[in-house]
């Protein structure tokens, strides 16, 4: 049986920065939720939670 690999959903600091520049989201919420939702999704989950605050 060959491993997969599980995707790493980790963005740097300076990507969770700007993300919550852009959203006014915590750089730590940006971090989570690129975790929990992916990378490509932080973004459109982070104004969702904006929105939903």
């Amino acid at each position: 049986m060959a491993n997969t690999p599980s995707k790493d959903h980790r963005i740097s600091d300076k990507e969770a920065l700007r993300i919550a520049e852009q959203t006014d989201v915590s750089p730590k919420q940006a971090k989570d939720l690129a975790k929990e939702h992916g990378k490509a999704k932080a973004k459109d989950e982070a104004r969702k939670t904006k929105d939903e605050g």
